[in-house]
């Protein structure tokens, strides 16, 4: 192999890797806003239904939160399947974690994973 398409093979990984990087870190910018200023105290109280808020029904605030999850990850992936698993995995942790099953810590990690996860086969994709 020549030096100028060993130099091209990585150029094309590093941009790859780059590109993980950025949807990665996108990602996880959006996450702290969907999980603190877009939640807001109305869903962190609502989407508990081991606690219920008499304001709204559990699942509609869980659903609420979670979509906003997914609407953020399908718009930085450009795909839907990406969205719907995030929404999915969101609820279901988010879930776990007002069960007492998760601890705070945990669940932050799980949703952080599922970034990195959405973010390398994305790129995968391209």
């Amino acid at each position: 192999m020549s030096e100028n398409s060993t130099q091209a093979g990585n150029d094309v990984v590093r941009s790859g890797m780059m590109s993980v990087l950025q949807k990665f870190s996108a990602m996880v910018g959006a996450h702290a806003v969907c999980d603190y200023p877009l939640q807001g105290e109305f869903l962190a109280i609502g989407k508990n239904r081991f606690k219920p808020s008499p304001l709204i029904p559990w699942y509609q605030a869980l659903g609420a939160h979670s979509v906003i999850h997914g609407l953020a990850v399908g718009v930085v992936t450009k795909s839907v399947c990406f969205g719907v698993s995030e929404a999915l995995v969101h609820a279901i942790t988010d879930d776990l974690k007002c069960k007492g099953r998760l601890s705070f810590n945990q669940d932050q990690m799980i949703h952080i994973a599922c970034k990195f996860v959405w973010a390398a086969l994305s790129e995968r994709r391209s």
